[in-house]
């Protein structure tokens, strides 16, 4: 593990170097480091250019797949409510994170949050039925093969 800290301290500086939050993280899979990153959202031009969101794009176009079943997220800091979010859907593991962060949640962002009851019964349907027909041409494909 202290190899694996080692790299996420050095992509931090690296960060810190160009004036970017530091910040730096990898993707590891079986023991060996997939893909590593650092904040760059200064240079970057981009709220999304985190650490963490760019470890997991290069792993999973290194890997081929945007799932990351098996692979684990070092952090030198706690991830924020974005970078979890894709922590999650790319179904990394298991998280390691060096500090803590105070205020990433929804809760906190100080953004007014509602949801609209007015139209949720047609969006509820168009998503159903989405992961319906996806789920039958799984079946499908099974079949074939």
């Amino acid at each position: 593990m202290e190899k694996y800290i080692n790299v996420i301290l050095k992509l931090a500086k690296i960060s810190k170097k160009y004036g970017e939050v530091p910040v730096g993280a990898i993707v590891v899979k079986d023991g060996k480091i997939i893909s590593g990153a650092f904040n760059s959202m200064e240079m970057d031009g981009s709220s999304l250019a985190h650490a963490e969101i760019k470890a997991i794009q290069i792993a999973q176009k290194k890997l081929g797949n945007w799932r990351l079943i098996d692979c684990e997220l070092y952090v030198t800091l706690e991830p924020c409510v974005m970078c979890s979010g894709a922590i999650w859907l790319s179904r990394i593991k298991k998280i390691y994170y060096l500090v803590s962060s105070e205020g990433y949640s929804l809760h906190n962002l100080e953004i007014p949050i509602e949801r609209e009851e007015i139209f949720n019964l047609e969006a509820k349907e168009i998503l159903q039925s989405f992961f319906k027909e996806a789920r039958e041409r799984r079946k499908i494909k099974k079949i074939d093969k």
